[in-house]
C-alpha cells in the first residue's frame, strides 16, 4: 500500500526500508483496529467534534 515504486524502493538505505515496512504495520493496525470498534448508536456523522473543535446542533455551530 505504499506510494514508494518498488524500483525506488531498492535504492533506499536498509533502514529507511525498515521504516516503510513498519510504518505499512502501523497503518494496517490502526485500520484493523478502527474496523473493529462498535458504532455509536444514534452518533454523529463525520468527524468527532471534540476533535476537530465544533460541534453542531439543529444548525446551530459552536466553537470552543
Amino acid at each position: 500500500m505504499s506510494d514508494t515504486p518498488e524500483s525506488e524502493k531498492r535504492d533506499l538505505p536498509p533502514a529507511a526500508q525498515r521504516a516503510l515496512a513498519e510504518a505499512a504495520e502501523r497503518r494496517a493496525k490502526a485500520d484493523a483496529e478502527a474496523a473493529a470498534r462498535p458504532t455509536e448508536l444514534g452518533g454523529r456523522d463525520g468527524p468527532d467534534p471534540a476533535r476537530y473543535g465544533d460541534w453542531e446542533k439543529k444548525g446551530i455551530a459552536i466553537d470552543f
